[in-house]
């Protein structure tokens, strides 16, 4: 207390002096006096201490010119005369939240992404469905309307979010990428629906978890293990019990739609879209959300209208499709194609890929309803078993990257 202490003699219990701690407490968001209130804690000299709440009327005394401190002081109804000095009087004011702060986040369903990753299954396996119902047309030549009409749709969205139809510059070329092993990847699985069973062609084409695991380790420098390396060998065990190549299973081989050279070229033309699906995934998953999703699929319409106008000139199969039925389907094919991509990408912006590669292939169970039902084929005991090494295989992808992302956690 410096030299204000050696000019006063110290208090005694005979002077009936009460030393009075002042708390005052602020109730709600603004500083108006009429919102607070003063708690007010007296140590009295006959080791009595009592408190209580005053209203707020507190007189502030005249700054001392020497030490330029303020003295207060209080009348409690008891007589006796308080004395506040001014190094023991303490005011403090406890603020409180506004409602503002105390808004909590919304809180984001857990379950949302494989909720996306399912409702996109099933549009992509309806999409299978129409591909395979449509005849004297090619592949190739469905990709571009569908393309076509995606860009199409797209484009409004994109002016009315004012996004750029370029991108971000230093995302420029995983866009490039995205649309190319996209649209890639959609040709293929296209004309593998048409050379061979709808079952057999998505059994090899959802090999691509596995695939997409492989890559992963080449480019993000994920972690690769002997179980990859086993989930790989039953993948392409799986592919091959559905491919029956002639010298392991001889030049008779049962349950082939059509000539056994076309379920060779779509055999390869699955895994080929499977490779290409599996590098869409790493680099959408690559972009995350750094890029609007529909931006994705504008790059992803547009290089694929352009591969697509290049392999029907080059193979001179344009042709208009017939009245009716056919031109219809090709409509809703473009269609369903765009929610299901919308709803893809959105799975994977906010859901592990692995996750999302587990719930699709909830697909390869559709295609054999579908096949069973819509073209009265049974599966063989080999595309059984074929599928049942690809979805375990998958499956066990899957599961093994939770179980580390658990672990970690």
């Amino acid at each position: 207390m410096g030299d204000q202490g050696a000019r006063e003699r110290p208090l005694s219990a005979e002077d009936g002096v009460t030393v009075a701690f002042f708390h005052q407490l602020q109730h709600g968001s603004n500083d108006r006096e009429d919102d607070s209130a003063t708690e007010t804690v007296c140590l009295q000299s006959d080791g009595h201490m009592s408190s209580g709440y005053s209203d707020a009327e507190v007189k502030e005394g005249v700054e001392d010119e020497e030490g330029g401190r303020r003295q207060t002081t209080a009348n409690h109804g008891t007589g006796g005369r308080t004395l506040c000095p001014p190094a023991f009087c303490v005011t403090s004011k406890r603020s409180y939240p506004r409602k503002s702060e105390e808004a909590v986040k919304p809180k984001r369903c857990p379950g949302r992404g494989l909720c996306y990753a399912f409702m996109s299954t099933v549009l992509f396996s309806i999409i299978a469905l129409l591909v395979k119902t449509i005849e004297d047309i090619h592949a190739i030549e469905i990709s571009a309307i569908r393309c076509l009409f995606q860009m199409l749709f797209i484009a409004p969205i994109l002016i009315y979010n004012k996004i750029s139809f370029i991108g971000p510059r230093d995302k420029l070329v995983f866009l490039v990428f995205r649309g190319f092993f996209g649209s890639n990847a959609m040709i293929l699985l296209f004309y593998a629906f048409q050379q061979m069973p709808l079952a057999d062609a998505t059994v090899i084409m959802f090999s691509n978890p596995v695939f997409t695991s492989l890559l992963a380790w080449i480019f993000l420098k994920e972690k690769c293990t002997l179980w990859d390396c086993a989930f790989t060998v039953f993948t392409i065990t799986g592919v091959i019990l559905i491919a029956r190549p002639p010298f392991i299973f001889g030049k008779r081989v049962g349950g082939i739609e059509g000539e056994y050279t076309n379920h060779i070229k779509g055999t390869i033309a699955a895994f080929g879209g499977a490779i290409g699906a599996a590098c869409t995934f790493v680099i959408v998953r690559k972009l995350g959300k750094s890029v609007h999703y529909y931006l994705s699929i504008w790059y992803y319409a547009v290089i694929g209208l352009i591969q697509c106008i290049i392999g029907v000139s080059f193979l001179g199969e344009w042709k208009l499709p017939s009245c009716g039925r056919d031109r219809w389907m090709m409509l809703l094919i473009a269609v369903l194609g765009i929610g299901g991509q919308t709803l893809l990408i959105k799975a994977l912006q906010i859901e592990k890929a692995g996750l999302v590669a587990l719930m699709r292939t909830v697909d390869v169970v559709l295609a054999f309803i579908f096949q069973f039902i819509f073209f009265n084929r049974a599966p063989t005991l080999w595309s059984l078993g074929g599928a049942l090494c690809i979805v375990a295989s998958t499956s066990g992808v899957a599961l093994r990257k939770w179980y580390s992302n658990s672990r970690k956690r």
